[in-house]
């Protein structure tokens, strides 16, 4: 059986999100997903330098191609860390989460700012 190589299909993410954000309710729902759509962007970067396709990805992760499809689309749900650590090792990635202070916080909240790595 041959490996297919992937091959992403060309995308222009600012001149879709220009023309998306002309809808009446988008960019307060796109501002609401905002955590969820950098994690999908990261997550399709990193398959992408792979080379890897859904399908490799999930016979790695032990899984369906369709659960990868589910994985890589922001807002339809929220995916376990067990399965964003597969995903990561199973890309060629380890899984970092960090808290990150919102601009203006008090001093009580940069005890957020160490780094924690997963996996």
């Amino acid at each position: 059986m041959v490996e297919l190589k992937y091959e992403p299909v060309s995308h222009d993410h600012k001149v879709f999100l220009k023309n998306a954000r002309k809808r009446k309710g988008f960019g307060k729902a796109y501002n609401d997903l905002e955590a969820e759509y950098t994690l999908v962007r990261a997550m399709l970067a990193a398959r992408s330098k792979s080379g890897f396709t859904q399908d490799t990805v999930a016979k790695l992760m032990g899984t369906t191609k369709s659960a990868v499809s589910r994985l890589e689309s922001a807002g339809k749900h929220a995916p376990s860390l067990t399965t964003l650590k597969k995903y990561a090792q199973a890309v060629g990635c380890h899984l970092e989460i960090k808290f990150i202070p919102k601009s203006g916080s008090t001093n009580h909240s940069t005890r957020c700012e160490k780094k924690q790595r997963v996996g």
